[in-house]
């Protein structure tokens, strides 16, 4: 299984063609969205999509940072005299020497330092043609991040699974303690309106419908099987082949939002405590999903 992939990764590849050795190094960080950052040699920025492409086939999210560099070979650049405007800056400062009976006679030292006089000749400027030997060790680069990647995100998916199985405990010792608990809601509720009717004549029929209408705004049965269908949602896209990083962050919040909920419906120590156990182990679950493709 290719899946889940984790987003933070190092990778190194290199292509080599007679004396010249392309190397390509990659890393990457989680991110919201897939951020590309491609480091060229002046002479091939023209390459740079060529090698977003090739990355974005890798990662559909993650802040990736990609360093091309080359050694041995020819040099890249060669220095080169131009002899002509040499020539008419020294003859502009003998004029200038005559015209204000200057002693000083221009020298080396004056015309090295002038603009133009040197400059740098690019050579072997062909990106499209050593674009092959620099996609190889992109590639080789790209599948040394995939292994880091796929590692952790197997690591990951296991230590989520177990985080899975104690939230599943905790939900269904919720579900077997409902009935307990709503019972005990209700007749807590009878006594306290018992007590504050004290005399008040009331009908028991009546009685019986504040009570249950108040229960029934204490009932956490909905809350629980939508955490349910929440918690298996969640299995199955750790499962699935594919990227699901986002959809697994969207369902941990869905997971605060019913466990916040049952905590305020039922107001009692062991709900209470047991809500606390369980949004830990969400948190938990959340920074290790950030982390996921």
């Amino acid at each position: 299984m290719n899946f889940p992939r984790s987003m933070t990764a190092f990778g190194r590849g290199e292509a080599t063609a007679g004396e010249r050795t392309w190397t390509v190094e990659i890393r990457s960080v989680n991110h919201r969205y897939c951020d590309i950052k491609v480091r060229l040699p002046r002479a091939y920025t023209s390459l740079e999509e060529a090698a977003k492409r090739e990355v974005g086939r890798e990662y559909s999210r993650g802040h990736v940072e990609v360093t091309l560099s080359q050694r041995g070979g020819a040099s890249d650049a060669a220095l080169a005299v131009d002899l002509p405007l040499a020539r008419e800056y020294l003859r502009g400062l003998n004029l200038l020497r005559d015209e204000l009976s200057l002693a000083d006679r221009p020298s080396l030292n004056m015309l090295k330092d002038l603009p133009g006089i040197f400059t740098t000749d690019e050579i072997r400027q062909d990106p499209e043609g050593d674009w092959p030997l620099i996609r190889q060790a992109l590639v080789a680069a790209l599948e040394s991040t995939r292994i880091m990647r796929q590692q952790e995100g197997a690591a990951t998916r296991e230590e989520l699974r177990q985080y899975l199985a104690g939230l599943h405990r905790h939900l269904e010792r919720l579900q077997v303690e409902l009935p307990t608990l709503i019972a005990r809601r209700s007749d807590k509720l009878q006594q306290r309106l018992s007590k504050l009717l004290g005399d008040t004549d009331l009908e028991p029929i009546r009685l019986a419908q504040e009570i249950a209408l108040l229960t029934d705004k204490a009932d956490i049965s909905e809350e629980l099987a939508r955490l349910d269908s929440h918690l298996n949602q969640f299995a199955a896209f750790l499962a699935a082949n594919e990227p699901t990083g986002r959809r697994l962050d969207f369902l941990l919040q869905e997971f605060f939002r019913e466990i916040n909920t049952i905590a305020s419906k039922i107001s009692e120590a062991g709900v209470a405590q047991l809500s606390v156990e369980m949004k830990n182990e969400v948190e938990k679950m959340r920074e290790q999903v950030q982390n996921l493709e």
